[in-house]
């Protein structure tokens, strides 16, 4: 049986001039679902005009973690029965990522336990990004046959050297500092501190209540690795990569190519792709629209179904890839995440002007 889903899956309120929005689906670790994202771009356009909030801070139910991602199982049932539902989804989703990386008022994630996809999205295009040291932030979207979306492919190609592509390719968790490190979040601070800094939120600037409470996490692992990681991340295509990686000779280099082949082909070819490109656009907005692209074009392939059976639905941990090697993937497969969907463009960055 399925858990019972909360009354209300978004919970709003108030401490001081500081306005909450917490996540309120604990069961399946917060993830979005399409009303969620109506719900929470409702709130930011009535706290946009209320002059006595002063700032917005975003949590998540339970203590397991902000945000898992979206509803990845309603994607599947979709993509199954014609896709016709999970372009409005990202639609509306992706113009909400947009929305909170220019909005006005200081936008404050707590960025607590398991953040990932979606919950990146929701997150790490605010102005205040506060991870802990039970914080693990990731894009894992190849393992299931999607490309990072919800702007993870601008800050992927915004992080130090080749980081974004192993972390992109390789769907490579991150901790407190590696997230800080590749510019996913700002501070740091103990978990165990969260309710104070909320209470402080409500009557500080989030600039003097982070400082009060601000911490230093324990020691990345991103940072050791950049020798290899730029080294092999640094090949034109995801065979070159793989193959510098088998031929690297560290330990952690055979690991990363090892974890990459395990992923959808489609996607990781296309992912690369969408990186190489996001280094060179002006605006998030564009690397949305790109990942709208990408996003459509996956929903109508087989590797998003099965990778979502095999990852979350069944859980048997073994997704028949199809094609199943990357030398099935060719150029025109590639062009398919860059062509404009049948429904049209999510047109972000031309509404920019």
């Amino acid at each position: 049986m399925a858990p019972e889903e909360p009354a209300e899956p978004v919970l709003l309120g108030r401490t001081g001039h500081a306005a909450l929005l917490t996540l309120n689906r604990p069961r399946a670790l917060n993830a979005l679902t399409h009303p969620m994202i109506g719900m929470i771009d409702a709130a930011l356009t009535r706290w946009l005009e209320e002059p006595a909030v002063r700032a917005v801070v975003v949590t998540g139910a339970g203590d397991r973690g902000l945000c898992a991602g979206g509803d990845i199982r309603a994607v599947r049932e979709d993509a199954l029965t014609g896709g016709r539902t999970s372009p409005a989804f990202w639609r509306d989703e992706y113009r909400l990522n947009a929305r909170i990386a220019r909005y006005p008022k200081p936008y404050v994630a707590l960025m607590d336990g398991i953040v990932m996809g979606g919950g990146v999205g929701i997150s790490a295009h605010g102005g205040v990004r506060v991870v802990t040291e039970r914080s693990r932030v990731a894009m894992p979207e190849t393992g299931i046959g999607l490309v990072p979306d919800v702007g993870g492919t601008y800050l992927l190609s915004r992080a130090p050297g080749e980081l974004g592509t192993h972390l992109a390719l390789t769907g490579t968790v991150m901790g407190a500092a590696d997230a800080l490190l590749c510019g996913f979040a700002d501070h740091a601070v103990d978990s165990r501190d969260l309710p104070a800094l909320v209470t402080a939120l409500g009557e500080e600037t989030p600039a003097e209540a982070v400082r009060r409470f601000a911490a230093q996490p324990a020691g990345g692992t991103l940072a050791d690795h950049r020798a290899w990681i730029d080294a092999c991340y640094a090949a034109e295509s995801v065979e070159g990569i793989v193959a510098r990686l088998l031929d690297h000779g560290h330990p952690s280099a055979k690991e990363a190519a090892q974890t990459i082949l395990s992923r959808s082909p489609t996607a990781l070819k296309a992912t690369l792709a969408l990186l190489r490109a996001a280094r060179d656009v002006e605006s998030l907005e564009a690397a949305l629209d790109a990942e709208y692209r990408a996003s459509c074009a996956a929903l109508a392939l087989p590797d998003l179904p099965e990778g979502v059976r095999a990852q979350i639905v069944d859980k048997d941990r073994r997704p028949r890839w199809d094609p199943a090697e990357l030398a099935g993937v060719g150029d025109a497969d590639v062009a398919r995440f860059l062509a404009e969907p049948p429904g049209g463009d999510l047109g972000l960055a031309a509404a920019l002007g």
